[in-house]
């Protein structure tokens, strides 16, 4: 049900591949609350998804830009500035890529130009579309940007590789950025540390099933999913939280405050 939390705020949503990628529903419930924005993802994954049939659903349009490249962030916010009918509101950043991980190089066996390209993508990509916007001054007075961000960042997840830097990187980045942001132009600037979530990025990591149960049965409240995530992301773009900046905010169903929960110590009494 609609309560037009977001009407008359407009903004960008990056990186909706598909239906299971949290920006696709956060895009969804956007629409819902009453917001218009652009969809932007780099051309290469816009040829594998399915971005289209989302614009058409939410009346809106899509400009693709690759998000390492200043040129491309410089012609998405105009565009989107003039299609929009003034400064935005809102921008979502949903982009992590790893090509490590892609190629199932091990940690301590990194390939430093894919690491590079990754922290480009993952997390350097936060920065530039900020200065682009700061610079542009294209951000409303009590604005919210939010990227996604994992709890990987701070604890070990073997698996989860040089991906662990580069969300490291772009929540300090959220925090520093996000200083000047708030001093200068009253913009909030925070990362959501989400449940491991079944989406296409998720899903490229070693044994993420068995995690996404372990997870599951660690978190009092369980895992929360992708729509869950769409839900608290559209309480930060909204005035319910104009006050709310330069923080890590988990949404995890409490994972991240669990030292050990029974349902896990029960399932290794069962095993002896």
């Amino acid at each position: 049900m609609s309560h037009n939390l977001l009407k008359g705020k407009r903004g960008i949503i990056f990186g909706a591949l598909d239906e299971n990628s949290i920006a696709w529903k956060t895009a969804e419930r956007v629409f819902e609350e009453g917001g218009s924005f652009v969809l932007t993802n780099a051309p290469v994954a816009m040829r594998m998804g399915a971005i289209n049939t989302l614009a058409e659903k939410t009346n809106s349009q899509v400009i693709p830009a690759d998000a390492t490249s200043l040129e491309d962030l410089e012609n998405l916010i105009e565009k989107s500035m003039e299609i929009l009918g003034g400064k935005l509101d809102f921008v979502l950043h949903s982009i992590g890529m790893s090509v490590n991980v892609r190629k199932g190089r091990h940690y301590t066996n990194l390939n430093y130009d894919w690491s590079q390209k990754g922290w480009d993508v993952s997390a350097l990509s936060f920065h530039k579309t900020m200065q682009t916007l700061y610079k542009k001054e294209a951000m409303n007075e009590w604005g919210s940007i939010v990227a996604l961000t994992y709890m990987a960042a701070q604890r070990v997840f073997p698996d989860y590789n040089d991906m662990a830097d580069n969300k490291a990187y772009l929540e300090s980045i959220a925090r520093s950025f996000g200083y000047f942001f708030g001093t200068d132009h009253k913009v909030r600037v925070n990362t959501i540390s989400q449940s491991p979530t079944p989406t296409t990025a998720g899903k490229g990591v070693k044994g993420f099933d068995g995690f996404i149960e372990y997870a599951d049965k660690m978190s009092p409240l369980g895992n929360a999913t992708a729509d869950e995530c769409a839900d608290y992301t559209i309480t930060l773009f909204s005035d319910l939280t104009k006050k709310v900046t330069l923080q890590n905010l988990y949404h995890d169903g409490g994972f991240s405050n669990v030292g050990v929960s029974q349902l896990v110590m029960d399932k290794f009494v069962d095993e002896e």
